[in-house]
C-alpha cells in the first residue's frame, strides 16, 4: 500500500518531520493557509495544499497517514470543523493519526514533574482550547489516532541567538519558574519512530531531559556567543504583552520516559547546553559556507 501522508499545517514541525519521512517513501501533501507559502513548500518535496479552500476529499480517501498540527480556537480544531465528517468515515482505513498538541495542557504544577497520565487542568486559553481540542480527535471511533505534547520547541531559525546578538534578550526572574524544552530534530525523530512503529490512543511527552529557568538559558546563549548577560527583570515589574505573560502562568518538568521505552527514542539533544551548541555550529558552519 502506499504512503500517503497529509500534513495539516505544515510549519516548523512538521516540516522538521518530512525530512525525515519523504527519504522513506512516503508522499508528504502539505497545507497552509498563506498561498505565498505553497512554492516553498513544493519546493521542499512537499505537495502543496490551501487549507481552507482546496477539496480534500479524494485525497482523504487515499491518505494512510494524517499529521496534525494546526492550533485549535475558541471555535475548536479548525481541521476537524472543516473535515471531520471525511475523516471519521476513513479512519478505519488510516494507519496512523498523529495529533501535536502542548505541555500547556497539564496546567501550573508550581514546579512539579508531571507524565502523560497526569490529569490535563490547563490554566491559559490555549491550553484548555488544546485539550479540547484533543478530545475531540480522541472521540472519533476506530481513529489511530497518537497525541504528542510538546514543550518549548526551538532549533534553526528559532533560538535565543538573534536576540542575544541584538540586545533585545530579557531575562525574565521568576523565582521558581522552570520550563521544558524539545529540539526540532527531536520532534521529529519521536514523530518518524512512532509512524514505524504504530500504537494507537498512545500520548506521548515530547520534551528534553533537563528542564531549566528560562533565564538560563538565555545566559548560556550569551556565553557561547562571549556577550553581556542581558540584564535581570523582576517578572512582577517586567513591561510584556498578555502573551508573553501568559508563558510565566504554568511552571512544570515533563517527563518524557516514555517515548525512551515505548519507542526506543535517544534524544540527540538531552538538554539545552547541547542543543544551543549545535545551533551555533550550524550557524557558523553555514556563514563560513556562503563566505567561499
Amino acid at each position: 500500500m502506499n504512503k500517503v501522508m497529509i500534513s495539516f499545517g505544515h510549519g516548523y514541525s512538521a516540516r522538521a518531520a518530512a525530512r525525515l519521512l519523504g527519504p522513506t517513501g512516503m508522499q508528504i501533501h502539505g497545507t497552509t493557509r498563506k498561498p505565498e507559502r505553497l512554492a516553498q513548500i513544493r519546493a521542499s518535496g512537499v505537495t502543496p495544499h490551501l487549507f481552507p479552500g482546496d477539496a480534500f476529499g479524494p485525497l482523504i480517501a487515499e491518505a494512510s497517514h494524517l499529521l496534525i498540527s494546526v492550533a485549535p480556537d475558541a471555535d475548536g480544531d479548525p481541521v476537524l470543523r472543516e473535515l471531520g465528517d471525511i475523516i471519521a468515515t476513513h479512519a478505519e482505513r488510516l494507519q496512523w493519526v498523529g495529533y501535536l498538541s502542548t505541555t500547556g495542557v497539564y496546567g501550573d504544577h508550581d514546579g512539579g514533574w508531571v507524565d502523560e497520565t497526569t490529569p490535563l487542568t490547563p490554566s491559559t486559553r490555549r491550553g484548555q482550547w488544546r485539550a479540547q481540542a484533543e478530545a475531540a480527535w480522541q472521540a472519533i471511533p476506530g481513529l489511530p489516532l497518537h497525541i504528542f505534547r510538546l514543550a518549548g520547541i526551538y532549533g534553526p531559525g528559532r533560538g535565543p541567538f538573534s536576540k542575544v546578538r541584538a540586545g533585545t534578550a530579557r531575562r525574565i526572574i521568576k523565582p521558581g519558574q522552570v520550563f521544558s524544552r524539545i529540539h526540532a530534530e527531536d520532534i521529529a525523530q519521536v514523530i518518524a519512530a512512532s509512524v514505524a512503529r504504530p500504537d494507537p490512543g498512545a500520548i506521548y511527552n515530547l520534551c528534553d531531559d533537563d528542564p531549566a529557568p528560562p533565564q538560563d538559558v538565555i545566559c548560556h546563549a550569551a556565553e557561547l556567543l562571549g556577550l553581556p548577560l542581558p540584564p535581570e527583570e523582576d517578572f512582577a515589574a517586567a513591561e510584556m504583552t498578555p502573551m508573553a505573560r501568559s508563558f510565566y502562568a504554568e511552571s512544570k518538568r515533563v517527563r518524557n520516559d516514555r517515548i525512551k521505552h515505548d519507542l526506543g527514542i535517544r534524544l540527540i539533544y538531552p538538554t539545552y547546553r547541547q542543543g544551543l551548541a549545535a545551533l551555533l555550529a550550524q550557524e557558523r558552519g553555514a556563514e563560513n559556507t556562503s563566505g567561499n
